[in-house]
């Protein structure tokens, strides 16, 4: 199964962060969207560069922080797979920074504004008359 970084991610590249670190987590976010499944190859590093229009090296730099992660292995001489247990470890990781930065800003915004569980499971969509 081969997926193309072209196609399953938008080519342009914010300029407050370095490329690989981008490119990086763009592979993170195929593998948690299940874009990319455990076994799955990551795209060559020749494919990437040359779809994106970037340096190899960058490339290469990106995919060798995601091995330094556990998240992907190099199999010499046929590229590199998403680890299994890859999704698994990124959830966790994800979930933990939630927690620690974006939870508490939640909740205080929700006890600010005096929300219940059941103001919150209720509806997408604010009641009229509130």
């Amino acid at each position: 199964m081969v997926i193309y970084f072209s196609r399953s991610v938008d080519r342009e590249w914010n300029e407050d962060r370095p490329i690989y670190r981008q490119l990086r987590d763009r592979v993170v976010n195929m593998i948690l969207d299940g874009a990319l499944k455990e076994g799955d190859p990551l795209p060559s590093v020749r494919t990437v560069a040359a779809e994106s229009r970037i340096n190899p090296l960058t490339v290469l730099k990106a995919y060798e922080q995601l091995v330094d992660e556990k998240l992907v292995e190099s199999r010499r001489g046929r590229g590199m797979f998403v680890n299994p247990g890859a999704r698994d470890l990124l959830l966790k990781a994800e979930r933990e920074r939630f927690l620690a930065e974006q939870w508490p800003r939640i909740k205080a915004t929700i006890q600010r504004l005096g929300l219940t569980l059941p103001d919150l499971l209720g509806s997408d969509t604010p009641e009229k008359g509130r």
